[in-house]
Formats: C-alpha cells, sequence, structure tokens
C-alpha cells in the first residue's frame, strides 16, 4: 500500500474526485473545482463567499495566518470579507493559558484591521498532535455583478502577480529554522525575514481591491500550498486554458532567495500567500499596471510573468527559452525542512 506525502492532493486525483460531486441547488453559483478558491451562494441580495482553510505548517502567530489566508480567498474573488469563524485543535501536553490567550489577541487583531466580526468556532485540547492546528471558516460577500471566477479566464488574458515570490515561506523558514539562519547570515538578516509576515505581508485584499477596481479581471488566485507554479496551474485548470509562464519574469526577494539556496529548496515551489495571480485581458493590461505603479519599490509591486494559450494547451515554465511542462505533485517545498 502506498500512502500519500505531505501536502495538496495531485491536482488530477482531487479533479477527479471533485467531478464526482453532483449538486441540484440552483443557489450554488460556484462550488468545489480546480482553481477556485471560494464557495458562491445566490442567497437572494449579494452573492454570499465562503472559504475554509487550515494552517498546518507553524504555530508563531497561527492566529493571524488563519485570518489572513482566509480573507485572501475572499478577496481573490472580487468579495469582501465579513464574518470568521475559527476551530482550534491544540495538543495534548503542550498547550497551555498563556498560548491559548496569545493565539486569541491574534485573531482579534487581525480581524479588527481587516474589519471581520470574529462570530464563532471551536476550541479543544486534542490527543495524538504535535503541532497545533487552525482551521478557519471566513464569509464574505459580493454585487453579482462584480464576482470574479476562473472559470473565465481566456486565451491571451495575461497572467500578474503582486510583489516577490515566497513570501509566506519566507516567514515560516525564519520561525522554523532560528538558529542556521542567524548562524549563515546574522541576526539582522533573520529579523528581516521573520518581518515578512507583516513586510512584504500575506495579506492580498488590498491588492485584490486595486486590481478589479482598476481593470476588467478575469481571473484572481491566492497561491498558497505548492507555491506560485500550482498557483498558476490551477488557474488555468480550473478555465480549461493552457499557460506558459516565465520563470525569469518572477520577482525573488534577496533574502528569500538566500533561504531557498541555503536549504537548497524552490522559491517557485514554496507557499506563497502574500503574492497575488491576476488574470487580465490584453486590452485591460494598462489599466491594471497604472493602478500598481505607485507602489514600485526595488521589486516591481506588479510583474507580467505569462500568458494563457489555447483550450486544452498544457502548462508550461518558460526558461532561457526552454519549455517545461509543469505536473504540480501537490507537495509544498517548505515540508522538506519542517
Amino acid at each position: 500500500m502506498k500512502f500519500l506525502e505531505i501536502g495538496k492532493l495531485k491536482s488530477d486525483f482531487l479533479e477527479e474526485l471533485l467531478g464526482a460531486i453532483e449538486i441540484d441547488d440552483e443557489r450554488v453559483v460556484v462550488g468545489p473545482g480546480i482553481g477556485e478558491d471560494a464557495a458562491v451562494l445566490d442567497v437572494g441580495g449579494n452573492y454570499l463567499i465562503v472559504k475554509s482553510d487550515p494552517i498546518t505548517f507553524v504555530s508563531d502567530r497561527i492566529g493571524w495566518y488563519v485570518v489572513n489566508v482566509n480573507a485572501n480567498d475572499i478577496a481573490a474573488m472580487g468579495g469582501r470579507p465579513c464574518w470568521f469563524l475559527v476551530t482550534m485543535l491544540l495538543p495534548e501536553g503542550h498547550t497551555t493559558n498563556r498560548f491559548i490567550e496569545n493565539i486569541m489577541k491574534d485573531l482579534r487583531k487581525s480581524c479588527d484591521e481587516l474589519s471581520i466580526a470574529l462570530i464563532g468556532g471551536h476550541t479543544e485540547i486534542t490527543h495524538g498532535l504535535k503541532n497545533p492546528i487552525l482551521s478557519g471558516t471566513m464569509l464574505g460577500e459580493v454585487k453579482k455583478g462584480e464576482l470574479i471566477k476562473n472559470g473565465d479566464i481566456g486565451e491571451g488574458d495575461l497572467l500578474y502577480m503582486t510583489k516577490g515570490v515566497a513570501i509566506e515561506a519566507t516567514s515560516i523558514i525564519a520561525r522554523e529554522k532560528k538558529d542556521e539562519i542567524i548562524r549563515n547570515f546574522g541576526e539582522k538578516f533573520y529579523r528581516r525575514c521573520l518581518s515578512y509576515l507583516d513586510d512584504p505581508g500575506i495579506s492580498v485584499v488590498g491588492d485584490a481591491r486595486t486590481a478589479r477596481l482598476s481593470a476588467k479581471v478575469s481571473g484572481m488566485h491566492d497561491p498558497t500550498e505548492g507555491g506560485i507554479l500550482a498557483g498558476a496551474y490551477e488557474m488555468a485548470r480550473g478555465s480549461g486554458v493552457g499557460l506558459k509562464i516565465n520563470i525569469e519574469r518572477i520577482p525573488v526577494y534577496e533574502e528569500t532567495k538566500k533561504l531557498c539556496e541555503l536549504f537548497k529548496i524552490s522559491p517557485f515551489s514554496s507557499i506563497a500567500s502574500g503574492s497575488l495571480l491576476i488574470a487580465v485581458p490584453k486590452n485591460e493590461s494598462v489599466l491594471l499596471e497604472k493602478s500598481f505603479i505607485e507602489k514600485a519599490g526595488s521589486i516591481p509591486y506588479l510583474s507580467k510573468i505569462g500568458e494563457f494559450t489555447r483550450r486544452g494547451d498544457a502548462v508550461y515554465a518558460v526558461e532561457q527559452q526552454k519549455l517545461r511542462e509543469i505536473h504540480p505533485t501537490g507537495k509544498d517545498e517548505v515540508t522538506r525542512l519542517l
């Protein structure tokens, strides 16, 4: 018997599982599918967007992570995150009142910053856990004419990304490999990597709003486990089109580059919350680019990294003028270090 590795399920297997689900309720506007960040329900006025996502990689600042990664997925569909529930499963023999209080402090702070109401959930000490697991359910809303679905991406649309790659991975590695990082690069470098949670930051709620208000967006996606390549692949598969993604155009922060070289992992396949993938028709690209110009820094805030191709085409990474077909395994590079 072959056991599965840690990480997301392979896209082909997941697609097979989701394809077997039958939904007869006509109020379900968007159901389960590759490349869709959340479910969408027609509740009469605005659409209700519903998303569930766990945090399993980290324990430090876990309350901050769980709110932001769930809010990102609501925003990637054009919506506003409004209400949040969280299930906290905490390890037996390692959990203190202070630890729970710190999680709650982060939950409240991150919800307050995004004007989200923390409305409920569940907390328990759980047998057999090594690390805490927080699973969040975020509810948001969007006007019916403003919903963004990745199934709408078409041939010739351009793919952009905001900020740099592997922002969340950089922060996670810093938290898990402190001593090695300080020994190789010093305390100041370590502190900078640690701060990636806030700067550049893992939230894309503001970026999603900027994009949808400036241009006719055909798709957005919050890349998480599997990194930017897996996220781009999911967008293409979700719309049934191909994609050529230029590896050399993907911005990599200096700290991220050095950590990935030290630990021999790829920044392009490492958990990537903090970047937002945006698809737009070519005639909308100038409007999108103009909306992000004022945020440009040492690394461009918005980068054009690919173009979607014909229906049925494969997804390719382009590097040094060579094509390499992408088949994400579902395993994130960061899991090799944990």
